[in-house]
């Protein structure tokens, strides 16, 4: 048996390179294709086929709407917008995904630090829509708040899970000093739907931190209070709980949202048949879910609904048996936000909850929001990747917390 010898370049001749960095990066691509939740990633997909369905529906309503006397916007102008933040949000979502579970932890706590910095300054500097201060104009127009929500869920879990190697840390009181923090920056803009859906991660992780009893009787008490101030204090948001307590009216959101919802029954009035839709404000973001029922039907509503409790589920069903507390905490976090968001949207759509301004996420149009959604999902995608051939021989984290109670 010969072996070739070994290349000796000559004078002024350089040696081939091996192409290590296309070899490197498929194999890294084997990898994570092995390692992701493609399950997952499905779910997620078609959801967003779905949202492009539907903003396509919406768009000729919100162009409409939204048309000048001096500009008239084409039916289908927010539909080609759509389509191309959606592959700006793509690209995001993938690269998100193909972090590490150690990057995306750094990468998150990173941003957080960045978009708290920048909600400071929103009240100061920020651009006013519609009376609310939530935008900031840094070349291009985007709410920090929006970027925070999977920042805010990955640096909470990132704090509560340093009681896995110090028992006796304060980390619920650091936590909670955390939430009030972006709360009231929130409520200086004001924006008081995503105050609720940030108290919402909040909430849901210190239950998985395994509070006792005791503490979590203390937060929920602690919630009623601050829940009674905002309703004394904030006169658009109590005005908003009047309205829908009153019942509303013909001309109200809300009711015009229901309206529309159910005017095209079971099986829709179709593509672009659409009435109701033309009066709608918003329709291509806050309202598109009543749109959805009035050119697609109920039916399709319904599997709507079907595909976040299968990502939700999913999710859940990934971390049951999670023996990393941040992994556990930070997935559930980021699941909270997709499935919270979703559930106030829909429900102010069915005339179940007062308006809130809120997108449904990864269907909705969006611009600077599309791409933070996409970040979050991203984000859920590379936290929660997972070796096929590992086997787990100690219980899960679901067993250590809730098998015995933890004393926070």
């Amino acid at each position: 048996m010969t072996t070739s010898p070994p290349y000796i370049p000559r004078s002024g001749e350089r040696a081939p390179r091996a192409d290590r960095y296309r070899s490197t990066r498929r194999a890294e691509l084997k990898i994570w294709w092995r390692e992701i939740d493609r399950v997952l990633l499905f779910l997620i997909l078609a959801l967003m086929a779905v949202g492009t369905a539907a903003v396509a529906a919406a768009s000729p309503a919100s162009a409409n709407r939204l048309s000048t006397a001096k500009e008239t916007l084409p039916d289908l102008y927010f539909y080609w917008a759509h389509l191309r933040w959606q592959m700006v949000g793509l690209t995001v979502m993938f690269g998100a995904a193909m972090l590490s579970r150690e990057n995306a932890r750094r990468a998150g706590i990173m941003l957080f630090a960045v978009m708290f910095g920048l909600l400071v300054l929103v009240p100061i500097v920020g651009n006013e829509v519609n009376g609310a201060k939530r935008w900031i104009d840094l070349g291009f127009s985007f709410q920090p708040s929006e970027f925070l929500k999977p920042a805010f869920a990955i640096a909470l879990a990132w704090v509560i899970s340093w009681r896995a190697r110090d028992p006796n840390l304060p980390v619920i009181p650091i936590a909670t000093g955390v939430m009030g923090a972006v709360g009231m920056l929130l409520m200086l803009q004001p924006n008081l739907g995503d105050t609720v859906l940030f108290a919402g991660v909040w909430f849901a992780l210190v239950i998985l931190s395994g509070v006792s009893t005791q503490r979590l009787g203390m937060v929920l008490g602690a919630g009623a209070i601050v829940s009674c101030m905002t309703y004394l204090f904030y006169e658009n948001g109590r005005n908003r709980i009047n309205d829908f307590f009153a019942g509303g009216t013909a001309y109200d959101q809300v009711d015009l949202a229901e309206r529309t919802l159910l005017a095209g029954g079971w099986t829709g009035s179709g593509l672009w048949l659409g009435v109701r839709k033309m009066s709608l404000p918003e329709a291509h973001t806050d309202y598109i879910f009543s749109v959805i029922g009035e050119e697609f039907g109920l039916l399709v509503c319904g599997l709507i609904v079907l595909l976040y409790l299968a990502i939700i589920v999913r999710v859940l069903v990934r971390l049951v048996d999670e023996e990393d507390l941040f992994t556990l905490l930070a997935g559930s976090g980021l699941a909270v936000l997709i499935g919270g968001q979703a559930f106030i949207n829909i429900l102010v759509n069915l005339q179940l909850a007062p308006s809130k301004g809120m997108t449904l996420p990864l269907v909705s149009y969006g611009g600077s929001s599309t791409i933070a959604v996409c970040l979050t999902v991203g984000l859920l995608l590379a936290i929660t990747r997972r070796n096929p051939f590992l086997r787990r021989n100690s219980p899960g984290l679901w067993h250590r917390l809730f098998g015995r109670e933890v004393q926070a």
